[in-house]
């Protein structure tokens, strides 16, 4: 990804409906109706969005806190609220998800509270290097080319992946997009892999060139929108994302192939800023050694992006 990352989100209970001819996004959901209410057609039931008790505060690690937060009794952290399971907004307006739970947790054990402020995805960055936002914990993927503009520090393992309309009607192979009509969000790791990976090898093949780089919107839901309408063929996405979506759409679409390019998530910090990421570094490594961050990645059926340590500046590509 360029200064940005893959997202998707969606409500969970009762937010996934689809209509006989399109789906609608409401609130950051994706609603699928179908003859019945809200889980017809099968979808799966989404995790509860009760919270977790609250960690204790760590006093050394709040000892870390810059004065100005610690005097402010709070973090404000960015997130792109439209990205499920990750980040998403409930019907009552409450932005919820694993980024949530881990960022109220992290706040926690800094003896803080979390301030979850949704944002563009694009603009976060910019938004940190204003100093609009304290941090953001967003499914960022951790890139060397981020890591020259904000420090990062690793909470989460995600690749990409491909979702289709369920059964795959127009045979689509995942190793061969040209020519595919092919949705993905704004400045996103997906994104851009089409416009720097796939469309040059269709290009030096002979082969069509999947649209305009991507059909790109500025919300993950969105994108989930186009692909269930039949506005496009496929989408690409955070994988996370993709498994989740799939699960909870009722059977209208499903992953295409395996999970791919799997990298590092970041929490984004201010670049520079040794002593709010070292806090957050050594709070987040607390919640991984004494169990909690397991717990919350379980609550939301992700702990296969689990990591096991919090480095600082860990990209790997």
């Amino acid at each position: 990804m360029t200064a940005k990352a893959p997202r998707t989100r969606l409500t969970a209970p009762a937010a996934v409906r689809l209509t006989a001819t399109a789906a609608l996004i409401t609130a950051g959901s994706l609603l699928i109706t179908g003859c019945g209410g809200a889980q017809s057609g099968g979808a799966a039931s989404a995790p509860t969005t009760s919270a977790l008790p609250a960690p204790k505060a760590d006093a050394k690690l709040a000892e870390l806190v810059p004065a100005h937060l610690r005097n402010a009794g709070k973090v404000v952290i960015a997130t792109d609220a439209s990205y499920a399971p990750l980040e998403y907004k409930e019907a009552d307006g409450r932005i919820v998800g694993v980024d949530v739970d881990l960022g109220n947790a992290i706040a926690a054990k800094l003896g803080l509270k979390a301030d979850f402020q949704d944002a563009k995805f694009d603009a976060i960055i910019g938004g940190i290097q204003a100093k609009k936002y304290d941090m953001s914990i967003s499914s960022f993927t951790d890139t060397k080319e981020r890591e020259k503009s904000v420090d990062m520090v690793t909470y989460f393992s995600a690749g990409l992946a491909i979702a289709v309309k369920k059964g795959n009607p127009k045979d689509i192979d995942p190793a061969r997009l040209c020519g595919v009509k092919v949705a993905v969000q704004t400045g996103t790791v997906s994104a851009d892999e089409i416009k720097d990976v796939r469309n040059p090898k269709c290009k030096a093949e002979g082969k069509p060139l999947i649209p305009n780089n991507g059909h790109r919107f500025e919300l993950q839901t969105d994108v989930t929108t186009a692909l269930v309408a039949g506005r496009d063929d496929a989408m690409i996405s955070d994988s996370s994302v993709v498994a989740y979506t799939a699960k909870q759409s009722g059977g209208q679409i499903e992953q295409l192939g395996k999970r791919y390019a799997v990298d590092p998530s970041g929490i984004v910090l201010p670049k520079g800023d040794g002593r709010l990421t070292k806090a957050v570094q050594g709070a987040l490594q607390a919640l991984i050694d004494d169990g909690t961050y397991t717990k919350i990645l379980t609550k939301w059926g992700v702990q296969s992006g689990a990591v096991t340590r919090a480095a600082v500046n860990g990209a790997t590509g």
